[in-house]
């Protein structure tokens, strides 16, 4: 289908307003010591975020596309996230934040004037808008990224949003199975798809059983009470010295008080709800609670299976409910209400299957390593994917409460350390299905 140049103009506007909108949400509402500090040695500080996104904006959209001369050439090997650890960025001559906003806001005047008068075709970097769309999703990434530094950074609370709808409609099937055979993974057709999500290819896969929802706060609390950090039995070699080594007793962010889990959520200390999806947890403790309930974590190529393919049409959708763009009935998504809704939630945004929830609340992780599909070509760096391929990493899918949706697809593929606890992720759990059940 082909769109029409003014309505791909003003998509790649409003999702770069949405985007710059909700950056200075959370630039804004902190003083500006906040801002400058290193709430943990993890994240970089605020502003440095905040002058990145401007720098990336500038080299790509006001340079490579617009073809105007540099407007602070100076910045560049400051705000090189390869060229400096997070550690290491409070010691770099960092914009203040005033400033900081200054020159975000003037490349972006700029920006504005060439997504006015650049046409959206003729170049892979122009069609459809990819080179607008590809700043927009990393401004909403790294607004995610300053939403986790706003996780951990200690203080009163100073963001707020409303309360979840009630969207849970009953008791659902524990699992569901989902039929073994082909389907397409990945995609060729996604204009603002990035390029570890591509291209489109055939996989098959035997018949496998899925967990309906994410696992719960309950549920996961019950490994915990049963010993689950106690017994390496459950854990990866790794995964139990980073127990051992580090003396973890439950999720980031918990704490026991009083013969009761509590937990801290941007600046509010509350009872861990027992039926939201569980959060903050490492790769290495959703395995190890998948091995304690005699289950194991999904595949990549399992999750997006069950996310995307339609068994009656035997078409791969964009989402899980179809091709249509996530509204709110759909999906927990956009840093709309800071944390996940209850399992169960959101049936309007179900698979063909049943399966809730695949989209938004917490990104999931998945028993697979990140590595390229067959035919993977960098675009339009190789340091968005390529230099993190290997078995160092290991994919999350589904976008967290903090994704915005254009930064979120049945293709979009996430990726972490397996020790990482900080980011908004949880998990569900499969486990191979009998020969009766299918190929």
């Amino acid at each position: 289908m082909t769109i029409d140049p003014e309505t791909l103009r003003e998509r790649a506007a409003v999702a770069l307003h949405a985007a710059r909108d909700r950056t200075r949400l959370l630039t804004t509402c902190v003083e500006e010591g906040d801002l400058l500090a290193q709430h943990s040695p993890l994240m970089s500080p605020l502003v440095w975020d905040l002058a990145h996104i401007g720098n990336q904006e500038e080299q790509w959209l006001l340079r490579t596309v617009g073809g105007r001369d540099a407007l602070r050439p100076d910045l560049d090997s400051v705000y090189d996230a390869f060229a400096h650890p997070r550690a290491a960025r409070p010691s770099l001559p960092l914009l203040g934040p005033a400033e900081a906003h200054g020159y975000a806001g003037e490349v972006r005047g700029r920006v504005l004037d060439i997504l006015a008068r650049t046409p959206l075709r003729g170049d892979p970097l122009l069609d459809a808008g990819f080179a607008f769309g590809m700043i927009a999703q990393h401004e909403q990434q790294h607004d995610e990224t300053m939403l986790i530094t706003h996780q951990l950074r200690r203080g009163p609370a100073v963001l707020g949003a409303p309360d979840l709808p009630v969207t849970s409609d009953g008791i659902l099937p524990a699992e569901v199975l989902v039929p073994g055979g082909p389907f397409t993974m990945g995609t060729s057709t996604e204009p603002w798809a990035l390029d570890n999500e591509r291209p489109a290819h055939r996989r098959l896969l035997p018949a496998f059983l899925l967990d309906t929802t994410p696992v719960s706060n309950g549920a996961y609390l019950r490994f915990i009470e049963d010993g689950g950090y106690d017994d390496p039995r459950w854990w990866a070699g790794a995964g139990w010295a980073q127990v051992r080594e580090h003396g973890l007793r439950a999720p980031l962010f918990w704490r026991q008080e009083g013969g009761r889990w509590l937990r801290r959520r941007f600046g509010v200390t509350e009872p861990v709800p027992p039926d939201e999806p569980v959060l903050h947890v490492s790769w290495y403790e959703a395995d190890a609670y998948a091995r304690w309930a005699g289950r194991r974590l999904p595949t990549e190529a399992e999750w997006e299976k069950a996310a995307r393919h339609d068994p009656a049409t035997r078409r791969a959708r964009r989402y899980p409910w179809g091709d249509a763009d996530p509204t709110p009935a759909h999906a927990n998504l956009g840093q709309r209400h800071l944390r996940p809704a209850p399992v169960g939630s959101y049936p309007e945004g179900q698979s063909p299957l049943g399966i809730r929830q695949l989209i938004g609340d917490v990104w999931e992780w998945t028993a697979s390593d990140f590595l390229p599909y067959p035919g993977f070509a960098a675009f339009p760096y190789r340091e968005y994917s390529e230099v993190f391929f290997g078995p160092a990493h290991k994919v999350l899918r589904g976008g967290s409460f903090a994704v915005d949706p254009v930064a979120c697809r049945g293709t979009f593929r996430n990726w972490d350390l397996p020790v990482r606890r900080q980011i908004f992720a949880g998990f569900r759990t499969a486990r191979d299905a009998g020969p009766a059940a299918g190929v």
